[in-house]
């Protein structure tokens, strides 16, 4: 008999083409309900609550109440950077697009990544961090300099509240549209907040897609730098 952690299991909770459209409407780090989930999967309520079942009792999704209605999310960020790295994989095989990744213009160019920004614009700001010597990258560990401590504080996100979480402050997530890495981390949500914070960008409640303002975009290029 095998022992270790059963890959084939999990792999196919995700393998099923109605439950993987639940989980990738997911990756916006909202919760939905299981009527929402169901319209996402094309599927009717009560198979859409079979599927739900599966997907919370093999620890994928996370139910919660509130009120008479019952929503879902992701269990976890390591369920998200999972669903992301297969999301590059799929692009990359099988019968590719000529492009990679989503159709819609608006998604390629940003979109919400399990509660970071994804896309054109976030590879963007990652690749920026970078050169300007604000993030440093050794192997795979992504860390904050010095210089990077005095930027992220003087655009209003607090460092000392981030460090005391338990989830690790920067992380590179492979954007599977773009095939290059974006910011993630509890830092890389620090900045989405900021940036919604700041009236910068508003977020599709039907989509992932991330819309910047006029004084966004601008904003965004004075820190990160022009296209």
């Amino acid at each position: 008999m095998k022992e270790g952690p059963d890959i084939s299991h999990v792999a196919s909770l995700i393998g099923d083409p109605a439950r993987a459209n639940m989980l990738t409407a997911l990756m916006g780090g909202q919760a939905l309900t299981a009527s929402e989930l169901a319209a996402e999967a094309g599927v009717t309520l009560q198979t859409a609550s079979a599927h739900l079942s599966k997907l919370a009792g093999g620890g994928l999704l996370s139910p919660r109440k509130s009120g008479r209605h019952k929503y879902f999310a992701l269990a976890s960020d390591e369920v998200a950077q999972v669903l992301e790295a297969l999301m590059g994989l799929a692009a990359g095989s099988g019968q590719p697009r000529r492009r990679p990744g989503p159709k819609d213009a608006r998604l390629r160019q940003a979109r919400i990544c399990y509660k970071h920004l994804a896309g054109s614009m976030g590879t963007r700001m990652f690749d920026s961090l970078l050169t300007q010597g604000h993030l440093l990258q050794q192997d795979e560990e992504i860390r904050l300099t010095p210089k990077g401590t005095g930027f992220v504080e003087g655009f209003g996100i607090d460092l000392d509240g981030l460090r005391s979480a338990r989830t690790p402050l920067c992380r590179a997530c492979l954007d599977w549209s773009e095939r290059r890495s974006h910011l993630a981390g509890s830092l890389g949500r620090a900045f989405l907040h900021r940036f919604e914070t700041l009236g910068w960008i508003t977020v599709c409640t039907e989509s992932r897609v991330v819309t910047f303002s006029a004084d966004g975009a601008e904003g965004f290029a004075q820190l990160f730098g022009r296209c």
